[in-house]
């Protein structure tokens, strides 16, 4: 048996809730019926193919820290501390208020190993 298609997996499924359900030990033809069905069922699974998960390139400055907070699981304060500012100067810096210094732009790159070329750029 092969499954080549969705309808014929949610028809595989049913024949194996009605195995399940009628009950098959015991009888010999039965067990094969439900394991044939169960790896037909595993084989089509495995052929499906898994899309990575695509997380967009951050496109300025605020979306590269916002996206450094996640990885590193830091609020907006602890961010902030980390670089040694304060935490109105990097609302400031996000909401693009204040502009990036020299001594800031370093510290992203030592800190948060953002590319200097992207911060230059987005700065």
């Amino acid at each position: 048996m092969k499954i080549t298609n969705e309808i014929e997996y949610k028809k595989a499924f049913e024949a194996i809730d009605s195995f399940i359900a009628e009950g098959f030990e015991g009888n010999a033809e039965k067990e094969k019926q439900f394991l044939e069905v169960a790896l037909a069922i595993e084989a089509y699974e495995d052929a499906i193919p898994i899309m990575p998960l695509q997380i967009p390139t951050p496109q300025t400055l605020s979306d590269m820290l916002s996206l450094k907070m996640f990885q590193l699981k830091l609020k907006q304060k602890d961010l902030a501390t980390l670089l040694d500012i304060t935490p109105t100067r990097l609302s400031e810096v996000m909401t693009g208020k204040r502009k990036v210094n020299m001594d800031l732009a370093k510290r992203l790159y030592q800190k948060l190993a953002i590319d200097p070329a992207f911060i230059l750029e987005h700065a």
